[in-house]
């Protein structure tokens, strides 16, 4: 042990003695968050009717949330630790509540894409903070298992709650109002944060390198962006240049991140092979379940013809197996193991996203209840064991970077799930469809560009109609299965990579109060 940290471990008390209550703040503002993220699934129908947004428009108003998010993450980790993880928090969610604002009032597409991108922004600031003061406020091995367990719950139900909030407000207001909910509720945290919750740093951050921050950023955009455009336009020169960028300056990232003293990211954590395991694992849950979401909240409504708020319901089921987590996590670790857990974890994932492909054939709506439990289930153990080995590789005083690492996982996961996913289900829906060859182009132009498209231009009940439900089932179907089998390869890459043996100690910590 260094001199400085000595006097870092000398500081060390006692734990922060309103540390649960800090949590209910941080979980929260995640649950603010998660929900925020799919609760615009449901109102893609009615926004679809209002501003007639593209079938691209329509994902990168999906996507882009989770795209600034997974882009900044890194970066905002960092700022954390160096400005502090409670004042960094509280600006991003004031910034929150004005983008919500923004969002909900937007009069055309391209202002509601720039007012999500916004969101995404100010979300960036405040996902790191969370789990970074969560990583601080728990020395205790074990109560930090439970508290991440129960911030998981949070993410993971809040992705399953945003659809039934959403369909509880669309039933009554216009879509705009997925959006603005979030004000009032911004204002509550700012309070209940500001008396709450405690202030921690990295007592020693280093210089901010401007440039890896950047780097950070082009390399994520760029690859998520080509794939959305060759699904939408096919493999030109726009998207393999996106690509090369995007490839070039992942390299150019890593390579300098190994030659700086204090890096965003500590790629020598990659060499882990338990750590890389956590980090793929946790990306593939997320990938698998907001891939699957956002796309199901639309066959809820366009295809089985439910309203906003009894499609909610049907998913309501994924928030409740998030939130039986916190009851079996501890279980399954005591009698598994953690690799063996998450492995299990992921295998559940994918027989629930085998389970929903089958059941979306069926005639009855409770076979998709029920097959939404094991995928709910299993990817909230995933993710709460590979978030908790990962924030617990580094010191305390590099949580904020640690949580930015599984923070950019979870957001990378999410923003490809939307765009993978969501691209192969446009992809085989358009491959599903067989039109008659009288029909005229502007209306097989719109047929052919999405489900909400074609209900909105020739109507559910017409044959053209009918055949767009069927083949929007039928891509849906075969993109279930598709990612049932990469969450089955995580799960053996998980039981591979992650040990299972018990890990016992406690970490030390530093919070003051302001």
């Amino acid at each position: 042990m260094t001199r400085d940290d000595a006097r870092v471990a000398e500081k060390v008390t006692i734990p922060y003695p309103r540390r649960w209550a800090a949590l209910g703040v941080l979980v929260g503002s995640m649950l603010l968050l998660a929900i925020d993220g799919t609760v615009l699934y449901l109102a893609v129908p009615s926004l679809t009717a209002d501003l007639a947004p593209s079938s691209t428009q329509v994902l990168w108003i999906g996507d882009v949330y989770a795209l600034a998010l997974a882009g900044l993450l890194v970066t905002t980790g960092t700022l954390a630790d160096r400005f502090g993880r409670k004042r960094v928090l509280l600006a991003g969610t004031a910034a929150f509540g004005v983008a919500s604002a923004l969002a909900a009032f937007a009069p055309s597409a391209e202002a509601l894409i720039a007012a999500r991108l916004l969101l995404g922004v100010a979300g960036a600031t405040i996902m790191p903070s969370t789990l970074s003061i969560i990583r601080n406020t728990f020395p205790d091995r074990a109560e930090r298992t439970r508290a991440i367990a129960i911030w998981s719950a949070a993410s993971g139900g809040g992705m399953a709650l945003g659809p039934l909030v959403g369909g509880a407000l669309l039933e009554n207001f216009w879509w705009g109002s997925v959006f603005l909910i979030n004000v009032p509720v911004v204002l509550v945290f700012l309070v209940s944060g500001a008396l709450l919750l405690p202030e921690s740093r990295d007592p020693r951050p280093g210089r901010f390198d401007l440039l890896s921050a950047a780097l950070s950023m082009t390399a994520i955009v760029p690859l998520v962006y080509s794939v959305k455009h060759a699904i939408g336009s096919g493999v030109d020169v726009q998207a393999v240049v996106a690509v090369l960028v995007g490839v070039a300056s992942g390299a150019l990232f890593v390579r300098r991140q190994r030659r700086l003293d204090t890096p965003l990211i500590d790629v020598s954590l990659f060499a882990n092979k338990a750590f890389s395991g956590a980090v793929l694992a946790n990306v593939v849950a997320i990938f698998a379940l907001t891939g699957l979401l956002f796309f199901f909240s639309q066959y809820l409504q366009l295809v089985r013809g439910l309203g906003p708020l009894s499609a909610g319901l049907v998913e309501l089921p994924t928030t409740i197996a998030s939130i039986l987590v916190v009851a079996v996590v501890g279980v399954l670790v005591a009698r598994l193991g953690t690799g063996r857990a998450v492995a299990a974890g992921l295998l559940f994932g994918a027989l629930g996203l085998a389970l929903i492909a089958a059941a979306e054939g069926a005639d009855h709506h409770l076979w998709l209840v029920l097959a939404l439990l094991p995928l709910g289930l299993g990817v909230g153990v995933a993710m709460t064991l590979t978030v908790d080995a990962v924030v617990s590789a580094v010191p305390t005083h590099r949580a904020g970077a640690a949580s930015a690492i599984a923070e950019t996982a979870y957001e990378l996961g999410g923003a490809l799930g939307i765009a993978l996913l969501g691209s192969g289900v446009t992809l085989f829906y358009r491959a599903s469809l067989d039109l008659p060859v009288d029909v005229p182009d502007p209306v097989r132009a719109a047929v052919e560009d999405s489900l909400a498209s074609a209900v909105n231009s020739v109507g559910p009940d017409s044959a053209l109609g009918h055949a767009a439900r069927e083949a929007f089932t039928a891509a849906m179907q075969v993109t279930s299965l598709v990612a049932a089998g990469i969450t089955v390869i995580a799960a053996l890459i998980a039981w591979r990579t992650i040990p299972s043996g018990r890990k016992t100690g406690t970490a030390t910590t530093t919070w003051t109060k302001e």
